[in-house]
């Protein structure tokens, strides 16, 4: 039994419910377009992803956590929504009136209130007739075409994530290696004298955790959390400015050799979050900090603060892109289409990159239990591998980290993992130079010749 639902389409759900995969229980055109048959593979089944398709090319459902019956009772579920495909997006419709979500019909396919039903009275229908207890645009929904060519319904099971044998990268998790760490980073000096702090640009989608990633080094250094940039969670983004981030160490300290470069966050849409044209000024230098991004305009040079003759220090060193770990399955076209004409723009100017790889105690249960299982998780490693290959660096780019958002007090094995990838980032900075200094030896002998 084949599901029809794609394997995206299924990450697309399961990325609104946690850590889930779906089992297919019921397909209509196998077991009938009957309450009966619905009800014989799906009853005290739960919770349930309810999925219909119609000749229109509509993909649509509802979910519920509890479980179906015969008992002509409405049942209260808090968490129940329907939800249609938008290409590869998934649009949600909670449910307005929890008490009356769903509806346990005994000749009828799933029944959520009085408003949607999938197999309406044993027929391959579908009802609709929403403003009870869900609010859903019937057009969007499913186009207006009430008759199904398939019903299907799924069991939502908790995965179990696989602990590989051995760690797949080397770490030392004590007090020790996290002192070593620092001590190296406050020590670390560019080789090129004209720059004394190497400088990071960070890149990523909304929401990602770029200026979370910022608090956090910035905590580790001041011995507690702190919230110097401005973070949080937003549907757009909530840096709307070109910033420059120095970390210091501890309260009134000296500035570490590194700056941190925050930035607009990048949108699916055109016209909205970073916009790609600002990308090769804010490589080049000429951004002042403090810029105020305008999506529907680059910068240009008569700005104010526009740096007109930027030095190497002013100028990018390292690109970090920023990346949830819980959405890289679900990462929209248009998004992955920016950070390849990004990718692109700082390849050709010769700007080392690498990936930091965010909330990946949220992606996985395992890492969630403990952060030092980061490198057992087959499932940590897996969506490491495919960051690798959609944004098109090697994996030895790809670093997870594991970002200060709810905690009072520091953690040893965060901070190392933190820690970790600023040593990943000056050791790019050095690479950075060192590409530099051969391309002045070259350009110099071909002068003498």
């Amino acid at each position: 039994m084949n599901p029809r639902l794609t394997k995206n389409q299924q990450r697309t759900i399961c990325s609104q419910l946690g850590r889930f995969r779906l089992q297919l229980l019921y397909k209509a055109s196998i077991h009938g377009f009957t309450g009966a048959a619905f009800h014989q593979r799906c009853d005290n089944r739960s919770p349930t992803v309810s999925v219909g398709y119609n000749n229109s090319g509509y993909v649509f459902g509802g979910y519920t956590k509890q479980p179906f019956s015969q008992s002509g009772q409405y049942v209260n579920d808090d968490q129940a929504f329907l939800f249609t495909f938008s290409g590869e997006k998934l649009l949600k419709y909670p449910v307005t009136g929890p008490g009356y979500a769903v509806r346990m019909v005994a000749n009828c396919g799933p029944y959520f209130g009085e408003d949607f039903v999938l197999v309406n009275g044993s027929q391959a229908v579908v009802y609709s007739n929403p403003g009870n207890y869900y609010n859903f645009p019937a057009a969007q929904i499913h186009g207006n075409n009430f008759s199904l060519t398939e019903c299907e319904v799924y069991q939502v099971e908790e995965t179990r994530e696989a602990e590989l044998e051995r760690p797949w990268r080397t770490v030392i998790w004590d007090f020790q290696k996290r002192k070593e760490l620092i001590e190296s980073i406050k020590s670390y000096k560019p080789t090129v004298s004209s720059v004394t702090q190497a400088r990071v640009l960070l890149i990523g989608p909304v929401g990602a955790g770029k200026s979370s990633f910022f608090n956090s080094v910035n905590s580790v250094f001041r011995g507690h959390v702190t919230s110097q940039a401005i973070s949080g969670s937003s549907t757009t983004s909530l840096t709307t400015q070109f910033r420059t981030y120095s970390v210091k160490d501890g309260r009134g300290g000296k500035p570490l050799p590194l700056i941190l470069c925050d930035t607009m966050g990048l949108e699916e849409s055109k016209g909205v979050g970073l916009d790609i044209d600002d990308m090769s000024s804010i490589l080049k230098g000429h951004l002042p900090d403090c810029y105020q991004f305008n999506p529907s305009a680059p910068l240009y040079p008569e700005a104010h603060g526009y740096h007109r003759s930027p030095g190497l220090k002013d100028k990018i060193h390292c690109v970090a892109y920023v990346i949830d770990a819980c959405k890289i399955s679900i990462m929209p076209k248009g998004l992955e289409e920016k950070l390849d004409s990004i990718r692109r723009k700082v390849n050709l100017m010769g700007i080392p990159q690498l990936v930091l790889f965010t909330k990946v105690d949220e992606a996985c249960p395992l890492v969630k239990e403990d952060v030092t299982n980061i490198y057992k998780s087959g499932y940590i490693k897996d969506m490491m591998q495919e960051v690798s290959s959609r944004l098109g660096v090697p994996l030895s780019c790809v670093v997870p980290v594991k970002n200060y958002s709810e905690e009072l007090e520091l953690d040893t094995n965060c901070d190392i993992l933190l820690l970790s990838a600023i040593i990943q980032m000056l050791r790019f900075v050095d690479n950075y130079f060192d590409e530099l200094s051969d391309r002045m030896r070259h350009m110099q002998t071909k002068e003498q010749i």
